[in-house]
């Protein structure tokens, strides 16, 4: 999936026009951005996690010549998947995050467990 592909989801699901959409995607995106840029970080509860990471200086090695090179310190981005994500992913039944729009609550497709007397 591109960028293309997600805003023609987003424009499907929500009623707005591409173009909207576009825009919504956009400022998504530059929030999470000027957020990590700010060394601060987001938290999209289900979803996950994005931060930065420090990473120290190192000495590294050209694969082709075997030659040390001196890696500089950087700053990376990072992905933490939430409950909710890793749960989809490995195939585990659970609702649909709802948007402040949707009246549904957030449940769990597993049953709870029946205590007998």
């Amino acid at each position: 999936m591109n960028k293309n592909d997600l805003i023609t989801i987003i424009a499907d699901k929500s009623d707005l026009s591409r173009k909207k959409a576009d825009i919504v995607l956009s400022e998504i995106i530059n929030a999470i951005t000027e957020t990590l840029k700010a060394k601060d970080k987001v938290t999209l509860i289900g979803f996950g996690t994005f931060e930065t990471a420090e990473r120290a200086a190192r000495v590294g090695r050209n694969p082709k010549t075997g030659e040390e090179i001196k890696i500089k310190a950087t700053t990376a981005a990072k992905f933490r998947p939430g409950k909710a994500l890793k749960s989809a992913i490995a195939g585990i039944a659970t609702a649909k995050v709802s948007s402040k729009s949707d009246k549904k609550t957030n449940v769990t497709a597993k049953p709870k467990k029946v205590i007998k007397k």
